[in-house]
């Protein structure tokens, strides 16, 4: 194999021919010297731009893959909670059938069900007689207050509201004096 340096020294029209009528030998040699070395410079230049190319593929491959694990991880994760409530709620639904069967009222079964929720973090809001609190109810019905006291009161709750972990879900349905 030829050495690059001896193909550019052969193909340069500048090149001394001992004719005497082109440049010195010494800096035509020297031109393609420095023609060599800007050629090997650029062929490292490219190989180090496709091997950093090639990392960053394999790189956004490695992320792509990530991103789709952590999603099914989660999936997984939410599946399994799902599971886990639905197994405790099975007891709820066996005395509700008990209920059905001997004509009973049903305040077991919601006892039953509001055990099961309060321990997994559920809160039902009654706020029934306490100051009105925007962030926990929706006045839906409002009565003039009769003394001239400030600040509304709820005085009827429609429909309880609900906190989830101390963050509140629904808020209460509720009829507000004041």
């Amino acid at each position: 194999m030829s050495d690059p340096q001896d193909e550019v020294l052969a193909q340069d029209p500048l090149r001394d021919r001992g004719d005497g009528e082109g440049p010195d030998a010494a800096d035509a040699a020297e031109a393609a010297e420095e023609a060599v070395e800007e050629d090997l410079a650029l062929a490292a230049l490219a190989k180090e731009r496709d091997e950093y190319l090639d990392a960053l593929k394999r790189l956004q491959a490695d992320f792509e893959n990530y991103k789709k694990r952590i999603i099914r991880q989660q999936t997984e994760h939410l599946e399994r909670a799902a599971e886990a409530l639905v197994e405790k709620l099975l007891p709820v639904l066996d005395t509700f059938d008990l209920a059905l069967v001997h004509d009973e009222g049903f305040d077991q079964v919601l006892a039953s069900l509001m055990g099961v929720l309060e321990k997994e973090g559920l809160e039902r809001i009654q706020p029934d007689g306490e100051a009105f609190d925007p962030n926990e109810h929706d006045a839906v019905a409002h009565e003039p207050r009769d003394d001239d006291a400030h600040g509304a009161e709820v005085i009827e709750v429609m429909r309880p509201g609900y906190r989830w972990k101390g963050r509140v879900v629904r808020p209460a349905m509720v009829k507000v004096k004041g």
